[in-house]
């Protein structure tokens, strides 16, 4: 409680409801094993009260505050949640100019204007304000002037196991941008990282985020920003835009821009020789379908696959127990056989939610065999193995992303 609220009388008073709440509903508790996460909820439940009523006194008002949409940490609490408490234990001016310069998006000008102060003084009380968020905000992410925030995702992946599940698979509905995992509606944001086998080391880290509105040869979508930063030394930072396009029934790229050269170059799903091979995916771009069900393209027994003489091979193979992370998801495998690149399948673990639990890539052990210079089953001689219409294909590397943490 002293953690999220200043004063002592307040966290006494709030540790008062928790233990009363808490007795009143114990009986309703069905899991005791679940004990300890059901009462830190409570907490974090009485904690918002709190700030709340706090809230509802201050002078500035709260419920002005943007709606911002953030995934819940371990208690139950969300970045939203964090930031409107941590507003109510600033000062009123210091919450104003916050409020003045980052919600309503004021120049520091024309805050001078409305408050009739210098905009010296401006400058000296937004620092102080900021200054002073930074204090009392209970994520740290050890931050420092020019660096990116320190993600949740872990530095090596987590242990796992999956193990097939003899039912069929559930319906779901699945929003994800394919091979990107971010849903593309406003508001939306997601790091995902890319993990090395067989060191389990994290090799590549994705920011991603939705920026607005967007629209391509007259087709609405939204745009995308992706931060890509390799962990190794030496690597490359890569800024990079897109479009998409979320429909009821599919979900698919528009157009995509990158930089060569100091130039800026854009691709759309119009030009076929720039943008289809990478980025399109169904007939005239149609995208994958958001409620995906087993066709037969891809048939699976254990690890042995075969699939029909077609393009665009994407399909449900089966349903799966996930565990990683010390958590246990009910999921369906959407595996991907050479769609983008000969050679290269994939598996895609989906959570009744519709968002991924785990991704892997396997490569066929031949794959880019001039460039590595030794087939697959030489370089990853301990990875899994799949047969598919008859070919060795092997365990390269994996995803995750922070909606299993």
């Amino acid at each position: 409680m002293r953690f999220r609220i200043d004063s002592k009388a307040g966290a006494d008073d709030v540790l008062q409801e928790v233990y009363l709440a808490a007795y009143l509903n114990f009986p309703r508790l069905r899991d005791r094993s679940a004990f300890k996460a059901w009462l830190v909820s409570i907490a974090a439940n009485k904690c918002r009260d709190f700030f709340r009523r706090r809230a509802s006194r201050a002078e500035t008002p709260l419920d002005t505050l943007e709606e911002v949409p953030a995934s819940g940490d371990a208690d139950g609490a969300s970045e939203a949640d964090a930031v409107r408490e941590t507003m109510a234990l600033l000062r009123d001016r210091d919450r104003q100019i916050l409020r003045l310069y980052f919600w309503e998006e004021l120049p520091q000008a024309s805050i001078a204007q409305r408050l009739g102060i210098p905009l010296g003084t401006v400058k000296s009380r937004l620092h102080t304000a900021k200054r002073s968020f930074r204090e009392k905000y209970p994520y740290r992410t050890g931050r420092t002037k020019g660096e990116r925030k320190v993600t949740k995702l872990p530095e090596f992946l987590p242990e796992y196991s999956i193990s097939e599940i003899k039912e069929p698979p559930f319906d779901v509905k699945w929003e994800e941008l394919m091979g990107w995992f971010l849903v593309p509606k406003l508001g939306e944001k997601l790091s995902w990282a890319i993990y090395d086998y067989p060191s389990r080391r994290m090799t590549e880290l994705f920011e991603m985020k939705v920026t607005g509105r967007a629209r391509v040869h007259g087709i609405d979508g939204v745009e995308i920003s992706s931060h890509e930063t390799p962990t190794a030394e030496g690597g490359e930072t890569v800024e990079r835009t897109f479009v998409a396009q979320l429909t009821d029934t599919h979900c698919r790229y528009l157009a995509t821009r990158w930089s060569e050269g100091g130039v800026a170059n854009y691709a759309t799903f119009l030009d076929a020789d720039e943008f289809l091979p990478n980025w399109g995916f169904g007939e005239d771009n149609c995208g994958n379908e958001t409620s995906p069900v087993p066709k037969g393209d891809i048939r699976r027994e254990g690890t042995v696959v075969t699939t029909a003489a077609k393009p665009f091979l994407l399909d449900v193979v089966g349903r799966y127990a996930v565990m990683i992370a010390g958590k246990t998801y009910d999921t369906i495998c959407v595996m991907d056989v050479e769609t983008y690149d000969e050679g290269v399948a994939s598996e895609q673990f989906l959570d009744r939610s519709g968002r991924t639990v785990l991704w892997r890539r396997f490569n066929r052990d031949d794959w880019a065999l001039d460039r590595y210079g030794k087939r697959w089953s030489e370089l990853l001689p301990e990875s899994e193995r799949l047969t598919i219409n008859g070919k060795t294909y092997v365990h390269w590397y994996d995803c995750i992303t922070e909606h299993i943490l």
